[in-house]
């Protein structure tokens, strides 16, 4: 049975996007504990931006675990990341190929709705599910 970054990734690889459930707090109170995000594939560095948020493998975390984060610069060819809920910390750079996808879908528990997110940000779905 294939991993879930494995299914992720070969999702992905093949066009498509991926909806999943995520945990944690690092981008409260953007992405919150049990909100379901949905995330597309990117192939080229416009499709990543500043105040993007990604999907991306993190390298020094135990069994390279699958991360969202928010892209906030670049330092040369690289994406400078780093979670909402830690704006005191320093953000990583990671490379194109690092970055698996973006977010362009959260739905959070509750009743059914529908809006755009837009605070200088790129615009998102937000849903009720």
């Amino acid at each position: 049975m294939p991993d879930f970054i494995a299914l992720t990734r070969d999702v992905l690889e093949k066009g498509r996007s991926v909806r999943f459930q995520v945990w944690g707090s690092s981008m409260t109170p953007f992405i919150k504990d049990g909100d379901v995000i949905t995330i597309v594939p990117v192939s080229a560095e416009s499709d990543i931006g500043l105040g993007k948020v990604v999907a991306f493998l993190h390298p020094w975390l135990t069994g390279r675990r699958l991360v969202v984060h928010r892209v906030v610069g670049r330092r040369g060819s690289s994406f400078l990341i780093r979670p909402d809920h830690a704006l005191g910390h320093d953000p990583f750079a990671y490379k194109l190929c690092d970055i698996l996808g973006r977010v362009v879908r959260v739905e959070i528990s509750g009743t059914h709705y529908s809006s755009r997110f837009r605070q200088g940000r790129e615009e998102i779905d937000f849903h009720r599910r």
